[in-house]
């Protein structure tokens, strides 16, 4: 079962090699560069009103890709656990291959070194999840802040101001932290 109730479409195609091939020409590295960047801006960007319904899908899969490589940023070293939590929190939640995780994880990374806040990103999440997908959510974020086996003052931080602009309970945000911890195997309150 996925951490949200609607499976969104893909948001990331078929990678580079669609882009190739749709264009007809010898694989060109730029030519798939200007597409996830011109991909990441499209995305930054509010969905115009009465815009596909696929644009809306997508900029909510970089918004949530953002709030889980937020945490994995909130370290001083990115850990190869919390990579992977965040790839396998992408997988799950809307049913990408490992391709389109780790192209939706890049974009999201470039997105939040670019980003002055995270209102634009939780807006978003705000408007299209109900309480449970967002508490889903955090409960993801977590996991990869125990990935690496240590919780950072900042990761606990980070985590806190998102359950807040996402208005998830206090209750709520204690039990997703406890279920993380138990599906990490850290004793509850131990770290």
């Amino acid at each position: 079962m996925t951490f949200f109730s609607k499976k969104a479409p893909c948001a990331v195609g078929a990678g580079p090699a669609a882009a190739v091939a749709s264009a007809g020409a010898a694989p060109c590295h730029h030519r798939s560069m200007l597409r996830t960047l011109k991909d990441l801006f499209d995305n930054l960007l509010p969905p115009a009103p009465g815009a596909d319904p696929q644009a809306a899908d997508h900029a909510l899969q970089l918004a949530t890709a953002v709030m889980l490589v937020e945490v994995m940023r909130a370290d001083v070293t990115i850990h190869a656990e919390e990579r992977a939590a965040v790839l396998a929190a992408l997988r799950e939640g809307f049913a990408l291959s490992e391709d389109e995780a780790e192209r939706l994880s890049e974009m999201a990374e470039v997105a939040a070194r670019e980003a002055t806040d995270l209102f634009t990103f939780t807006t978003r999440i705000n408007e299209r999840f109900d309480m449970a997908q967002k508490v889903r959510m955090v409960e993801h974020m977590w996991r990869v802040a125990y990935a690496d086996g240590a919780l950072s003052a900042h990761e606990r931080h980070v985590l806190w101001r998102v359950a807040d602009l996402l208005h998830v309970s206090q209750g709520a945000y204690v039990n997703a932290r406890m279920r993380a911890e138990q599906a990490a195997g850290i004793e509850p309150g131990a770290a």
